[in-house]
This record gives structure tokens, sequence and C-alpha cells, in this order.
């Protein structure tokens, strides 16, 4: 890693998930997902807006694939919809499901693209969400189950797999802020939903021991937990949302137990948990992915909950339409945290990317250099951890498209291709043809003066 290049067998890839892209969320025998139904909730979305269309992916998969093809990358991380397998979340399965996955799979592997898939991103089976969700500890075997069927349709072709994307946001949104569903603010189901969470992803990975082909793993967002003065207060704050966002996944994970502060972050809704369940939690997996977007700055803050802090914006900082602040430096820093943590696991940075206000389309593309800019830096950073010791084998750009962006609806825009909701047309955008030429150079074009 002393060159100024990444290596020849890097993943280079850009990232989606079901519900914020596919669109038709009942088509062909599929259940609804919470999502579906919260998203139809008055006031649950910022505008209003839903994933009843979104890209229409589910419609266009074919020209999408030859549009990613032109990209040139060589993987494409996606996540299955679980309620178009098992519409009621368990039980019958419904083949015209399997049968878009088997079609999307098939297409991207011709063009020769590594299907990169997730089993879980956020879309519950509305019928299991019902039974209590995450909170019910039967949520485990029937992820385990779901689980088991995406390896037996799919495993002959699909060579890594996820569990679940950003467990961390399903219970902090889902459970104790209430903006995502099931909409609730309570940190008792909040700890029983996380345990929940881990122990689901450990079945999954027992499921996939049957067949030793493939790799499997799960994707965290992290982002480093600074104070905002060398007050111990602040100090202590850090401490504690560090734990909360950074560590309460991957202790238990790598190490076996929770961080300490959980105990003092949840108070009297953090439980005992069965020794049993954190064995089966540290099942060994392949690779952790990371979710990387910003780093926080952080003052004391007792009404902040549960953590007690509160981010404070930075003078002289850029930040992204989402209000986070752009610092790909903190990347490195994540990676080798990782690193010096939990020990020389392979990683892959699953997304990466920002939101933008970008100009109008002129001559056929969108010239969205601030995003340009965001991932020039973030590569470079990636590029230095590399080159201080870290087993990064790749890189996916959140997002392919422009999409359904969860409380936001429609309001904030990933893609580095963009998207016209009301025609369905594709535009791909200069961060779309940079991402092209950085590809090809194998990331050479990042060192070189302009």
């Amino acid at each position: 890693m002393e060159t100024k290049s990444f290596p020849d067998d890097f993943l280079w890839g850009v990232a989606t998930s079901a519900y914020q892209i596919e669109g038709a969320p009942l088509a062909d025998g599929a259940g609804p997902s919470d999502w579906h139904l919260f998203a139809h909730e008055a006031g649950r979305i910022l505008d209003g807006g839903h994933g009843d269309t979104a890209c229409d992916h589910y419609n266009r998969c074919a020209d999408d694939i030859r549009l990613i093809a032109e990209l040139g990358v060589n993987a494409y991380r996606f996540s299955v919809s679980w309620s178009r397998i098992f519409p009621q979340g368990v039980g019958a399965k419904n083949p015209q499901g399997l049968d878009f996955y088997d079609r999307l799979v098939d297409g991207l592997l011709a063009r020769g693209i590594e299907p990169f898939l997730t089993l879980y991103h956020w879309d519950l089976p509305a019928e299991l969400a019902a039974r209590g969700g995450w909170v019910n500890r039967d949520s485990a075997e029937w992820f385990g189950d779901y689980a088991h069927t995406l390896f037996r349709a799919l495993k002959d072709r699909v060579r890594f797999w996820t569990t679940h994307n950003e467990p961390w946001v399903v219970m902090h949104n889902g459970y104790v802020k209430g903006a995502h569903p099931p909409g609730r603010a309570d940190l008792s189901q909040a700890a029983q939903a996380a345990q929940n969470l881990l122990r689901a992803h450990a079945r999954a990975v027992q499921a996939f021991r049957a067949d030793p082909t493939g790799k499997i793993g799960v994707v965290v967002n992290l982002e480093p937990k600074e104070p905002a003065s060398d007050d111990p207060r602040d100090i202590a704050a850090a401490t504690d949302a560090e734990a909360y966002m950074n560590r309460l996944f991957l202790d238990p994970l790598f190490l076996g137990s929770y961080p300490e502060e959980a105990a003092r972050i949840f108070g009297k809704d953090w439980p005992s948990f069965p020794e049993e369940d954190m064995r089966l939690i540290r099942e060994p997996f392949d690779f952790l992915g990371l979710n990387y977007y910003t780093r926080s700055v952080n003052r004391a803050d007792p009404t902040a909950s549960p953590d007690g802090a509160a981010p404070v914006r930075q003078k002289g900082s850029t930040y992204t339409e989402m209000g986070w602040e752009v610092h790909p430096q903190s990347l490195a820093r994540t990676l080798l945290w990782l690193k010096e943590r939990y020990g020389d696991i392979p990683l892959y940075v699953t997304e990466n990317g920002a939101a933008f206000a970008d100009p109008p389309e002129e001559r056929g593309t969108i010239e969205d250099h601030a995003r340009v800019d965001y991932l020039r830096g973030h590569l470079v950073a990636a590029h230095e951890a590399m080159r201080q010791g870290v087993n990064l084998q790749g890189y996916f750009v959140w997002s392919l498209f422009d999409n359904f962006e969860w409380a936001f609806g429609y309001t904030k825009r990933f893609g580095i291709v963009g998207v016209d909701f009301a025609s369905q047309r594709r535009t791909p955008k200069l961060s779309a043809e940079f991402y092209r030429q950085t590809i090809g150079a194998r990331g050479r074009n990042l060192f070189q003066r302009a």
C-alpha cells in the first residue's frame, strides 16, 4: 500500500436498499412491510412521500443493471425485501418474489458484477411487526428461517452476504426516537430490540455455515465522538455517546459483552441478558461492513436522551444537507480504530456518500462538484487507512440513485445518478463519471495534481 493506487482485487461498488428504490411493494404476491404502513401514516414522512414507486427499480431492473455496468463497478450492494419472499414474514414462500432476485443476481453476474446481498435493510414484514417485531424473542428464529431460504435459493451465485444493515439505527430511530417503525420511545424495548437483532444476526450466520461457500458479515454505522471542550463533563458525554453508538453492537459481537456504559445510559431499563445469549451472539463471522458519513463533536447536555451528549456544529466546516459535517479524515480514524479494538478482520466501506442540493441538469449531466469533492476526500482517507495496515477490501458509494430517504422522503438526494421521479429518467451526475474514472485508474487519479 505504499503505491498511490488500490489493489487489483479491490471491490468498487454502489449501494441501494429495497424499500428505497424498488417501488411496487405489494406486487406479485408480496406482503406489506412495516415501512410500507409507516410511510402511509399521516405526518410520518417529511414531504408525505412513500415507497410505492420510489425509483421503480422493480419494473426497471434490467435497464438499471445496464446502467450499473456503465459505471465501471465490479460489485453492487442491494437488500432483499423480506416480505417479498415471505408475505407474512414466516410460512408460505412467494415464488415470484424470489424470481425477482434471481433475475437481479443473474443479470449482475452476466455483466461481471459481484452481488453483495443484505438480508435486512429495515423493512420488516408487517405481520411480524404486529407480533412485536424485534422486541419478540422469536424474531431471531424468524430471521434465521428467512435467511436459510435465501441461502438455499441464491448461495450458488452470491458470495457476499450481510445480515443486518445498521442495527443501531433500527434500535435508536425505531425504539428510542420513534422516527422509524415501530415509532416508539421506550428504552426498555430498545434494549430488548438490540439483543434480538444481535441474536438474529447470529442465527443467520449459523444457517449460513451449513454450506461452507461464500462469506457473511454485518454492517454497522459508526462515527467518532469527540468532546467539544476539555471540560470533564463534555469528555464524559462524548465517551457515553461513543459507547452508545459505536460499541453497543460491536462489543457483544467481538468481545461477548456490552459496554459498561450501557447500564448507565439505559438506567433501570437495561436488563441482564442470559449468558447463553451472549455466547450465541459471538458466533464468528467473516467480515465487517462500515457505513461512514461523518463525525460528531459533543457537549454535555442532560436533556439529550439517552446518552446526555448534544452535537455541536463546528465553525469553518462544510456540512451536507443532512446536517452532517464533511470530515473524511475520520473515516481513516474509524477504520484504524476498528482494527485496534477488534482485530484484523476484513473490512468493507459498505456506505459512504453525501446529500447535497444538486444544481439543475445542464447538457445531459448534473455538475455535483460538492459530491465529487466528498468522494475524493473519503477515498483518499480509505487509502491512507490501508497504507497504515487496515484490511480494507472494498468501497461502496451511497447511493446509486437519488431515492426515498426514509423519514426525509424525497427531500435529500444522495445519488451519483439523478432520478426525475415524475418521469423516472436517470441522469448520471458528474460524481458518477468521477467514480468511473477513479475505478478505471484504480484510484491513481486521486493523487494527481490538478
